[in-house]
């Protein structure tokens, strides 16, 4: 057994993940899980830098975070950085910091690193689980970026497309600094086009109509499922492996885009930090499945998360 501690410090949130990971078993037994929304990616898609009040929300996660891995005594620690602080101009600010509070640097890890760690983590449980068929589309909607991943039982083809929901909604859905309550029509159909452009580009590296099981990740993915199961309150294990068909998800996204702030707000397993960027995250998921032809996508509360801490094993 080796006691690990997994960061993934995305554009929208910041995570950690403190397991006992026994690599004879291939199992991780969580001590700790938790997820702070922190908007690290707030503005970068506009300035190209990250905000003094983005990198301050996510300062104090890490200084939380820091007390919580010593506390359960971790033997190793990995901090891996994705899409807004690859991006930002800024991002030496960034990496000192964390430098600074848990002793580790952040690993700026490129789209295709994040893309393999993701595989491993929503795959590697799946193995003859109720007849889910290979090869596996693993796409995991990220708050600035999605990963597209087809694999069996390694990754055969992967590509990152700058298309989440944070991205698309700064850049769509945002007039006079506010998000359009709801989004117009048009709003709606210039960031389809977007999306439906990222789709092509992922398209040229991986064959995302070969795959038999599409496997979906991140908050976005996670939040649908919730919704469509019309969780009292948010529950990973009701959501880890269940399966929402492409009517559902249609359904749910057509929702999302036509309600207000107030009523997005009101869905009890929402998560504050998701109200405004739902809509667009649902929206990508909702894409993927018409341009792969998937009848349904099966949701996995593991993600990169997991195969951070399964690199430290």
């Amino acid at each position: 057994m080796t006691r690990v501690a997994a960061i993934d410090c995305g554009t929208n949130s910041i995570r950690l993940l403190v397991a006992d990971a026994d690599p004879a078993t291939g199992e991780l037994t969580d001590l700790d899980r938790r997820m702070t929304i922190v908007r690290l990616g707030q503005g970068v898609d506009r300035t190209g830098r990250l905000a003094p009040e983005a990198l301050e929300r996510t300062f104090a996660a890490c200084r939380e975070y820091a007390e919580v891995i010593k506390g359960h005594g971790a033997e190793r620690l990995r901090f891996v950085a994705t899409s807004a602080s690859r991006d930002a101009e800024n991002r030496d600010d960034f990496v000192r910091g964390v430098l600074d509070i848990l002793g580790v640097e952040p690993e700026v890890i490129s789209g295709d690193q994040e893309a393999e760690f993701s595989f491993t983590g929503a795959t590697r449980e799946l193995a003859g689980r109720d007849h889910l068929d290979k090869p596996y589309l693993v796409v995991d909607i990220g708050g600035g970026s999605t990963e597209f991943v087809v694999g069996d039982d390694r990754v055969r083809a992967a590509r990152s497309v700058d298309v989440g929901c944070v991205r698309m909604t700064e850049r769509h859905l945002v007039r006079d600094g506010a998000v359009t309550d709801p989004p117009t029509e048009e709003q709606v159909a210039a960031m389809r086009a977007d999306i439906e452009a990222a789709l092509d580009l992922a398209g040229e590296t991986v064959p995302l109509r070969e795959a038999r099981t599409l496997v979906g990740l991140a908050g976005s993915v996670t939040t649908v499922s919730a919704i469509a199961q019309e969780l009292p309150e948010y529950d990973s294990a009701a959501i880890h492996h269940s399966r929402i068909s492409h009517d559902r998800v249609r359904e749910i996204t057509d929702w999302l885009l036509r309600s207000t702030h107030a009523e997005r707000a009101a869905v009890p397993s929402m998560h504050p930090g998701r109200v405004d960027v739902i809509g667009a995250g649902a929206l990508v998921l909702l894409a993927i499945m018409e341009r792969t032809g998937a009848r349904e996508v099966v949701v996995s509360e593991h993600d990169i998360l997991d195969g951070i801490g399964w690199s430290l094993a």
